[in-house]
C-alpha cells in the first residue's frame, strides 16, 4: 500500500490500535481509508476464488421435472455447445433462452460465468420475467441477458418461446454500418423485408427498454440490434438455431464481399423471389414446427462426438 512513511511504521510495528491514537484527524481519515483498500483487496481475492471455483458439476433436481422440460435443457445446452463450436462466443456473453412449458412465465438462460462449453443441461438456471431465479442453483445469471430475453418472453407468443442473441464478430459488423444487411447472398434474401431493426440504447440494463425491444421486433423472426449484435426468436430451438445459423453466415459473406470488392446487390424482386423459395410458404425450409428439426438433429450427431456432456 501506497502510505506515509510514518503510518507505514506504525501499521507494521505498532498496529492500528496504536496509531489511530496517534494520528491527527488527517491521519486517521488516511488509516481508514488503507484499511478500507485492505478490505476491498480481500473481497476482490475472495470473489475471484469464488468464480474460479463455480460448481460446474451442478445437477438440478429432476424428481418434479417433466420430460418436456428435459428434453428442452438438453437441446438447449447442445445449442451453447453449438454457438462454441462455431466459434461465435464473446466470452462469457450473449444468451440463448427457452420458455418452460407451464401456467407461469418461466424460462431457462445460461449460469453467469460459465463457459459456452461449461453449460450443460443441469446448469441451466431458470427464471421468471422479472429475473427471479426459481429452482435452487448455486449460480447467478447475467442482469442484461435478462431485460433482452424477458422481452419478448413476456409477450407469451407461441412462435417467440426461443430467443437467441449473440456478439459475433461479423454479427457486430453488419450491426455497426447504416447499410444493415444487404441481399447479397442466398441466406441474406432470407431476411429480405423479413429483418427487424432496433437503435442502440446501450448494454440493455434497464426495464423500460423492453417494450421498445418487442416494438421492433413486431413479427419479424429475427433482428439486428444496431452497434451490438444479432437475434432471433422461434417456437423450438431448432428454428431459432436455423435462423442464427442463416443470419450470422450472411454477415459473415457480406463482411468478406466488401473487403474483396464491390458487393453485387440483388434487385428487390429477385430478392423478395429468393427468400420466398427458400423460407416462403410453399419454399423448401417453410416455417412451420418442423422448420431446423433435420439440421439441427445433424449438430447435435456432431456435438455427440466430440463431447456429450451437455446432456448431463
Amino acid at each position: 500500500f501506497q502510505a506515509e512513511d510514518g503510518i507505514r511504521d506504525c501499521l507494521l510495528s505498532r498496529g492500528l490500535g496504536d496509531v489511530y491514537k496517534r494520528q491527527t484527524l488527517t491521519g486517521r481519515l488516511k488509516i481508514s481509508v488503507i484499511i478500507l483498500g485492505l478490505v476491498i483487496i480481500f473481497v476482490n481475492r475472495t470473489r475471484r476464488i469464488q468464480m474460479n471455483q463455480l460448481q460446474t458439476d451442478f445437477k438440478v433436481d429432476r424428481s418434479a421435472m417433466s420430460d418436456v422440460e428435459w428434453d428442452l435443457r438438453v437441446q438447449l445446452a447442445a445449442a451453447y455447445r453449438l454457438v462454441e463450436h462455431f466459434g461465435w462466443t464473446e466470452l462469457i456473453y450473449g444468451h440463448l433462452t427457452v420458455r418452460v412449458p407451464g401456467a407461469e412465465p418461466h424460462f431457462l438462460i445460461n449460469p453467469f460465468g460459465l463457459n459456452y462449453d461449461e453449460i450443460t443441461a443441469s446448469n441451466l438456471v431458470k427464471i421468471d420475467v422479472d429475473g427471479n431465479i426459481v429452482d435452487e442453483t448455486p449460480f447467478s445469471v447475467n442482469h442484461a441477458g435478462f431485460v433482452i430475453h424477458s422481452a419478448i418472453h413476456m409477450k407469451h407468443s407461441d412462435e417467440n418461446q426461443v430467443v437467441m442473441h449473440t456478439h459475433t464478430r461479423s454479427g457486430m459488423a453488419v450491426a455497426g454500418v447504416k447499410e444493415g444487411l444487404l441481399p447479397i447472398s442466398m441466406f441474406a434474401t432470407t431476411f429480405h423485408k423479413r429483418l427487424a431493426y432496433h437503435e442502440y440504447e446501450g448494454p440493455s440494463l434497464f426495464l423500460d427498454e423492453r417494450e421498445r425491444i418487442v416494438n421492433s421486433l413486431g413479427n419479424h423472426k429475427a433482428m439486428i440490434l444496431k452497434n451490438h449484435g444479432l437475434l432471433t426468436v422461434g417456437k423450438t430451438i431448432p428454428a431459432a438455431f436455423l435462423r442464427l445459423y442463416r443470419l450470422e453466415r450472411a454477415c459473415q459473406v457480406q463482411v468478406d464481399a466488401a473487403s474483396a470488392g464491390t458487393v453485387n446487390t440483388l434487385g428487390d424482386n429477385i430478392a423478395t423471389k429468393s427468400g420466398d423459395d427458400i423460407d416462403g410458404p410453399e419454399g423448401v425450409s417453410k416455417d412451420t414446427d418442423g422448420l431446423g428439426q433435420l439440421e439441427f438433429a445433424a449438430l447435435m450427431r456432431k456435438i455427440d462426438k466430440v463431447d456429450s456432456s451437455y446432456r448431463n
